[in-house]
């Protein structure tokens, strides 16, 4: 069957195919909160005068097979801005599916169509998820590009829920966890179980976003409403996504304030834990770990299959659920480099930098060596003691 292109500027017009959009997301079996047309339209509502929104549809008679929605912006690379796509919701989508049903022909030829609607250096997807042994669509994309790149984002650890975690934890984290909870008691906070509707997320999210203010994330610039253009994403977002029923929230409040919350998203059994944060005054409550367990604990009550850390960084993660996780879910980056000069520049740079780097680290780590402090050496006596350093010692 022939398939059919089509290009739109908005998933939020009125004429957008949404029942279509719905039916090819629930076809593609490990789409997340992040495919969901309310997340992506949220995303667009945010976008800034500098972005521009380029989506791709392909059509086999009236089934919707391909739906790529693409940010074009500049972005500076040694100084030098270039033509760069994204996938729309970058980079505040914690995980992707690539929706696309197509053949491999068909998915070259989508990414001519980009190439022509869209000149660029280079197009990058981030943080897609792929099945377990299935080759992904954009392999083909690979062969077509000047450079093409494909690297592990993270690897993010999942809990599976099972009859096991109707008893307690064992080991070092059953030591904390219990620590936790008698601090939390003797403090007079309690855990609250929240799933807020459209109504009631505006306030909540002003709640958590008060508390993230005056948090570590806050001082450094890094929480999810950080930016103003994160904020307006996020809040719109989450908005959309609770008038669905998709958003799950647990707190710790004192005195009816919140002083400590994870915030999550729930969908076909799986709660990706999307943010957290506390005040710091509450610092040594231990308050995250206990959150994560109510996570555990609802998910048993209500019969949820996962816990996802949603996304973590790629080396030293310090996510808690790592002391609870049955297992990893990857994410990878996707970096195709066009065959215009700008894309052949990019790849290239791309290249150099991956014979050089090895070197880099090694001149890294020497430097690193050096700069550790020499420890001076002890004397030790025959009875076992220290002795003093002589003159040219100390």
């Amino acid at each position: 069957m022939v398939t059919r292109f089509e290009w739109r500027t908005s998933l939020c017009a009125a004429d957008f195919p949404e029942a279509a959009y719905e039916a090819l997301r629930l076809r593609v079996t490990d789409h997340t909160p992040f495919n969901n047309l309310g997340w992506l339209c949220a995303a667009e509502q945010a976008l800034g005068t500098d972005e521009r929104l380029h989506i791709l549809l392909g059509w086999e008679a009236d089934e919707l097979r391909l739906c790529l929605p693409l940010v074009a912006s500049r972005e500076r690379f040694a100084g030098v801005p270039f033509r760069v796509l994204h996938h729309l919701g970058y980079p505040l989508a914690d995980r992707l599916a690539l929706l696309s049903l197509l053949g491999a022909e068909d998915m070259r030829q989508a990414l001519n169509m980009i190439r022509q609607r869209v000149p660029h250096a280079l197009l990058q997807l981030n943080e897609l998820s792929e099945p377990a042994g299935e080759e992904s669509a954009l392999t083909e994309w690979m062969a077509h590009s000047s450079t093409g790149e494909r690297r592990l984002s993270c690897r993010v650890p999942v809990h599976l829920i099972s009859e096991a975690d109707h008893q307690e934890v064992s080991g070092d984290p059953r030591y904390k966890l219990r620590r936790a909870r008698k601090r939390i008691a003797a403090c007079g906070a309690e855990v609250r179980r929240i799933i807020p509707d459209a109504m009631s997320m505006g306030p909540l999210l002003q709640a958590i976003s008060e508390v993230e203010a005056v948090s570590w994330k806050g001082d450094e610039g890094v929480g999810i409403f950080a930016s103003e253009p994160s904020r307006q994403l996020i809040e719109r977002a989450f908005i959309a996504l609770a008038g669905q029923g998709l958003v799950r929230v647990v707190t710790l409040e004192l005195n009816g304030r919140c002083i400590s919350y994870r915030l999550g998203l729930l969908e076909q059994g799986r709660l990706y834990d999307y943010n957290l944060a506390f005040l710091p005054q509450y610092a040594d409550l231990g308050s995250g770990r206990v959150l994560l367990e109510e996570w555990i604990r609802w998910g048993l009550d209500d019969h949820w299959h996962w816990i996802d850390a949603s996304r973590v960084s790629l080396e030293n993660s310090s996510h808690q659920l790592h002391e609870r996780m049955t297992g990893q879910l990857e994410h990878w980056r996707w970096s195709f480099y066009s065959w215009r000069p700008s894309g052949l520049v990019l790849g290239l740079g791309l290249r150099l930098w991956h014979r050089l780097k090895p070197r880099v680290q090694a001149w890294r780590a020497r430097r690193a060596e050096q700069a550790k402090p020499v420890l001076k050496p002890v004397a030790i006596t025959t009875e076992g003691e220290h002795a003093t350093p002589s003159h040219s010692q100390r």
